[in-house]
C-alpha cells in the first residue's frame, strides 16, 4: 500500500475545509441570480428547521436574499390567450427586489419596491427590449410569500402569487 505523504495529506484536509463553505449561485446573461428553491416538505429542509429551532440564539446579522418563483394566472381574456406565466422575484431584505419573467417570448425585467408606511404591500414594474412593460400590486405575507395583480401593456390582467 502506498502512502501519502503528511504535507500531501494536510494540504488536500485544508483545501476541501476552505471550500466547505463555498456555494455557486447560478448567473443568467442578464446578472440576476437562477436559484434553486428547496421544496419545503424536503426532508433536508425539515432536519435544518428543528437543528435551527433547537440551537441556541444567534446574534442578529443582515437577511440574506432569497429568490422566490413569481406565478401569474390569467385574469381576464386578453390574459387568457397567453396563459399562465412564471418568473422569478429576489427579495433583497430592503425593501427592494428584482423580478424577471418571460411574456411571449419577451424577457421582462424590473424591479419591486415595499410601499412607505406600509412594510407588506408594494407595487414592481418590468420591461422588455421590445417595449412591452407590466406593473404589479401586491402585498407579502411573510419575506418568502404573497400576492397581488399585475397588468400588461397589451391590457393582459394576471393574479400573481409569489413564493414557494
Amino acid at each position: 500500500m502506498k502512502r501519502i505523504p503528511a504535507s500531501a495529506a494536510a494540504a488536500l484536509a485544508a483545501s476541501l475545509g476552505v471550500l466547505s463553505g463555498c456555494y455557486i449561485v447560478p448567473v443568467g446573461p442578464d446578472g440576476f441570480p437562477r436559484a434553486y428553491i428547496p421544496v419545503e416538505s424536503s426532508p433536508l429542509v425539515a432536519q435544518a428547521q428543528a437543528r435551527d429551532a433547537s440551537a441556541a440564539p444567534r446574534a442578529a446579522g443582515p437577511a440574506l436574499p432569497a429568490t422566490m418563483q413569481a406565478r401569474l394566472y390569467p385574469n381576464n381574456d386578453a390574459a387568457t390567450q397567453t396563459g399562465m406565466v412564471s418568473g422569478t422575484v429576489t427579495n433583497m431584505m430592503t425593501g427592494k427586489g428584482r423580478l424577471q419573467l418571460s411574456y411571449k417570448g419577451e424577457l421582462l425585467t424590473g424591479e419591486a419596491t415595499r410601499v412607505s408606511g406600509d412594510e407588506r404591500k408594494g407595487v414592481a414594474n418590468a420591461w422588455g427590449q421590445n417595449g412591452t412593460f407590466m406593473s404589479c400590486d401586491y402585498q407579502m405575507s411573510s419575506p418568502y410569500r404573497g400576492a397581488g395583480t399585475c397588468t400588461f401593456s397589451d391590457g393582459a390582467n394576471y393574479q400573481v402569487h409569489i413564493g414557494n
